[in-house]
């Protein structure tokens, strides 16, 4: 009986050193969670169920149970490179099964689909036409995006401050190209609907009415319909025009592009002071875009960035957390799969409930302590050796038995 039972213990300590071997091997591996070995005496019972009179049977290993415990995060330039910060784990298809992981070294295949070194694509809600993203379903992340459209000009608002102390009319037919035709003027750049651009310009000459300007439009050097009056109140707020906007004529165009057609709102002016002040001057267009680079937010939301300033939504990371993570099965690679045990994948988005946020341009780092694995060794080690030393203490007593005559 000795024996066996320290042959028991035998195996469990070669079982640990195995775990903690495994554990040390993986020291360097991203997204890597280390194991530690369970373990449960062994005792013999009666027929009757009773506790039996003699000693304990050993030793079996009960489980290997894995530590989910947050790992360091390490800051890398890919921007696909992601690191979750806090619970749950990437939802990853393997070849049409779904698999789950913490290791976040993502680049594009030939196709443009987000992978692991592995092969295994990452899984994103898909985004939806109006806004959002369809958490009702999972597809592959996918990078193939094209220029980004543009976007024709429909509006100007220009929030600015004419001086108060306007004078009288100069006595001028306006021209763009007569500075002493007007007072003041600012521009900015409009775009047709094909993306091209194009200058527009808004001129202010005072009146001889007090508080009252003529404003010109001028677009791409070309004077665009009649002056249209502002005026202003004692207090310096805009009366006219009605709700404090008005609209250009069409002006053609010859490069097949539609009209461009404009809408002024100059509700944000004042007349306050002796000096003019533009406060903001904005359009609502923008031209045609190349893509600059891919980025992603903590919540996971998955956006290509082009050149002029637009970004587009490809995705949201599916996020999966478990009731029993340690129910999970491992598959190797870094990644595990869904079990009874573990209960079904509760799924959901970065940075929300119990899931953490997503580090871009991170990777987590495994999450085994080095010194302590190597303490752990030492004591596997002795577990082993004493162990031994009890099989040859129980042989050397079993031959002076069988030495008595």
């Amino acid at each position: 009986m000795s024996f066996s039972t320290a042959l028991s213990g035998l195996n469990a300590a070669t079982r640990d050193l195995s775990v903690t071997g495994n554990n040390i091997a993986n020291a360097g591996t991203t997204g890597f969670k280390m194991a530690r070995t369970q373990f449960a005496d062994v005792y013999a019972t009666s027929a009757l169920g009773l506790s039996s009179t003699q000693a304990g049977s050993g030793v079996r290993v009960a489980g290997i149970q894995q530590q989910f415990t947050q790992g360091n995060i390490d800051f890398t330039n890919n921007a696909l490179d992601l690191a979750v910060n806090g619970e749950g784990f990437f939802t990853l298809n393997a070849s049409g099964q779904t698999v789950y992981g913490r290791a976040g070294a993502f680049g594009p295949d030939r196709d443009g689909f987000v992978t692991n070194p592995q092969g295994h694509r990452l899984q994103v809600y898909p985004p939806l036409a109006n806004g959002g993203f369809d958490t009702g379903r999972l597809s592959d992340l996918q990078l193939q995006v094209g220029d980004s459209a543009p976007q024709r000009s429909t509006g100007i608002r220009a929030d600015i401050n004419l001086p108060a102390a306007s004078g009288t009319a100069l006595g001028v037919a306006f021209d763009p190209v007569d500075a002493s035709s007007y007072a003041h003027t600012t521009s900015l750049t409009v775009y047709d609907s094909l993306g091209s651009a194009h200058t527009a310009a808004l001129y202010f000459a005072p009146t001889d009415t007090p508080g009252q300007w003529d404003v010109h439009s001028v677009i791409d050097g070309a004077v665009t319909g009649g002056p249209t009056a502002a005026t202003f109140d004692a207090d310096g707020n805009l009366l006219t025009p009605a709700g404090g906007s008005f609209t250009l004529p069409p002006v053609p165009q010859t490069n097949g592009a539609a009209d461009i057609e404009l809408t002024v709102d100059l509700s944000g002016a004042t007349q306050f002071g002796d000096r003019f002040n533009v406060a903001a001057l904005t359009q609502d267009g923008h031209a045609t875009g190349r893509l600059t680079g891919i980025e992603v937010t903590p919540e996971g939301i998955v956006q290509a960035r082009f050149t002029n300033g637009q970004a587009r939504a490809l995705g949201q990371v599916a996020m999966a957390t478990f009731a029993n993570p340690q129910g999970m099965q491992e598959l190797g690679d870094t990644v595990w799969g869904e079990t009874f045990v573990s209960g079904p994948a509760l799924r959901g988005v970065a940075d929300s409930g119990s899931f953490g946020s997503i580090q871009a341009g991170a990777l987590e780092n495994s999450n085994v302590d080095l010194t302590a694995e190597l303490v752990h060794m030492i004591s596997a080690q002795r577990a082993f050796q004493a162990n031994a030393q009890m099989i040859t203490t129980t042989d050397q007593i079993t031959q002076t038995a069988l030495n008595l005559r």
